[in-house]
C-alpha cells in the first residue's frame, strides 16, 4: 500500500452556491482536471474527492461538493449529500463569486463555525467583480481568513495554499500514534492476524498495516502471527512481548494463549482511541445490558464491502450480543458515510473500527449520538464486552 489512507488525510471541503467556480478552484489547486467545469449550474452532482500532498501539511483530501443552493427534488438530494460532507470536514473553503454574499454563504459559514471547523472565504472570479468593502470589513472582524482569486487564470492560488497551511487544525502534522505510546522503543509487539475469508487476498487489512507502520515509526519491532500459531510463537521468545494486539474476532482464543501479565488489546480498540473517543465507547457499551427483544441496534460500517457468510458486522457481532443478552434485538446496518438524521428509533449504535474515516467524522457521529441520548460503542469494545473480556482488552491503557 503506497498511498496514505483517506482516514489519515486532512479533509478539506469546498462549499458554496452553484456556478461560483468551486470545481475550477479545485482544479487550479491540484493542477489537475479533477472536477468537470461548465457554465451550466449544478454540473457537480456528488462530492468529488481528490487526494494529494500539500506540503508542509502532507497528505490531504480535497472534497468538491454540489452547490448547496440546488433546487428541486434532485437538487435537494444533491444538497443533502453536500451537507453530509460537513461531518468529515477538517478545514472548509467557502467559495463566493463576483461579490455575491447572502443567506447561503452565511448559512455555510455558520455551520462550519458551529462545528469549530476552520474556514477560509475565497472570493472567486475577483477579476470580474470585487466584494463590497463593508462585507470584507465584517468578515475580518469575525476573524475569517479571506482570499481573492480568479481560478481560471491562477490569480490567488498561491495565497490560498498559504491560507490552507495557516488554517490547518493544530496538531495535524504531529498526528497521534496508533500504538507507539504504549510500547517503549526497542520492545516487541506481537500482532495476531487471522487469515480468513475477510482477509483481502495477498495483503493485510488497513488497521493491521497502519499498526505495523506505527510500531516501526516508534523504534519498536513487531512479530506477526496467525491466531493458531500464537502459543508456539510466544514459547520461542526469550522475553515476553510488551504488548499483544489481535483482531477482535480472535480475542477469546488469543486471550487464552497470552499470559495474564502480558498486556493485550485489539486493533479495533486501538482505532477507537485513535479515531474516536475510547471513554465514550466504553461508557456506551454498557447499554447492551439493557437491550430487550425487538430493540433496534444500528451497526455502522465505514467501508463498503460485499458481506460474506460470517461477516463480522452482520453475523458475528449480532450473534455475540444475542448470546450475551439472551434476547433478540433487531440489527440495522448502514455503510460508508450514510448516517441517519433521526436516531430516536435506536437503543444503541455500534461503530466499526473507522479505519476508512477521519477522526472529524467519527467525533461528529459521537456528538450526534450524545445529543440524541443514544449510547454509541465500537466493534472491538462491543465484542470484548460480550465475551466478558473488556477489562483485559483495556489493560494497556490503564
Amino acid at each position: 500500500m503506497k498511498e496514505t489512507p483517506k482516514g489519515m488525510r486532512l479533509h478539506i471541503g469546498l462549499f458554496g452556491r452553484r456556478n461560483v467556480g468551486k470545481s475550477s478552484l479545485l482544479n487550479a489547486l491540484t493542477r489537475q482536471q479533477v472536477s468537470i467545469v461548465s457554465d451550466t449550474p449544478g454540473t457537480t452532482t456528488d462530492p468529488v474527492e481528490k487526494p494529494m500532498e500539500l506540503l508542509p501539511l502532507g497528505p490531504v483530501l480535497f472534497i468538491d461538493t454540489a452547490g448547496i443552493d440546488d433546487v428541486g427534488a434532485l437538487g435537494e438530494m444533491r444538497a443533502e449529500r453536500t451537507r453530509q460532507v460537513f461531518e468529515r470536514t477538517d478545514l472548509g473553503i467557502l467559495v463566493a463569486a463576483e461579490g455575491h454574499w447572502g443567506e447561503f454563504e452565511e448559512g455555510i459559514l455558520s455551520e462550519l463555525s458551529a462545528r469549530k471547523i476552520p474556514v477560509i472565504v475565497v472570493f472567486n472570479k475577483d477579476d470580474l467583480s470585487r466584494p463590497h468593502p463593508d462585507l470584507l470589513s465584517d468578515l475580518r472582524k469575525r476573524k475569517v481568513q479571506i482570499v481573492h482569486a480568479a481560478a481560471n487564470n491562477g490569480l490567488g492560488i498561491p495565497d490560498l495554499r498559504e491560507a490552507l497551511i495557516r488554517a490547518a487544525p493544530e496538531g495535524f502534522i504531529d498526528s497521534p500514534p496508533v500504538v507507539g505510546d504504549l510500547v517503549p522503543p526497542g520492545e516487541l509487539v506481537v500482532m495476531v492476524v487471522p487469515i480468513d475469508l475477510e482477509a483481502p487476498r495477498g495483503r493485510l487489512i488497513l488497521p493491521q498495516v497502519q499498526s505495523i507502520r506505527d510500531v516501526l515509526d516508534h523504534d519498536s519491532y513487531c512479530m506477526v502471527v496467525k491466531e493458531r500459531e500464537l502459543s508456539k510463537a510466544l514459547d520461542r521468545l526469550k522475553c515476553p512481548p510488551a504488548l499483544v494486539v489481535t483482531d477482535s474476532q480472535a480475542f477469546r482464543k488469543v486471550a487464552e494463549d497470552t499470559p495474564e501479565d502480558v498486556p493485550l488489546t485489539s486493533f479495533s480498540i486501538l482505532f477507537a482511541r485513535l479515531r474516536g473517543d475510547l471513554r465514550e465507547f466504553v461508557n456506551g457499551v454498557r447499554a447492551i445490558d439493557g437491550l430487550k427483544a425487538g430493540d433496534r441496534v444500528l451497526v455502522l460500517e465505514a467501508c463498503t464491502h460485499h458481506p460474506i457468510g460470517e461477516d463480522i458486522g452482520r453475523v458475528k457481532i449480532p450473534r455475540w450480543v444475542r448470546n450475551y443478552t439472551g434476547v433478540e434485538p433487531e440489527f440495522v446496518h448502514m455503510q460508508g458515510h450514510d448516517f441517519p438524521k433521526d436516531l430516536s428509533p435506536y437503543r444503541l449504535v455500534i461503530h466499526c473500527g473507522s479505519c476508512m474515516l477521519n477522526r472529524r467524522e467519527v467525533i461528529s457521529r459521537i456528538w450526534r449520538c450524545r445529543e440524541a441520548g443514544v449510547p454509541i460503542t465500537n466493534y472491538g469494545v462491543a465484542i470484548t464486552y460480550s465475551l466478558g473480556a473488556l477489562d483485559r482488552a483495556l489493560s494497556p491503557f490503564l
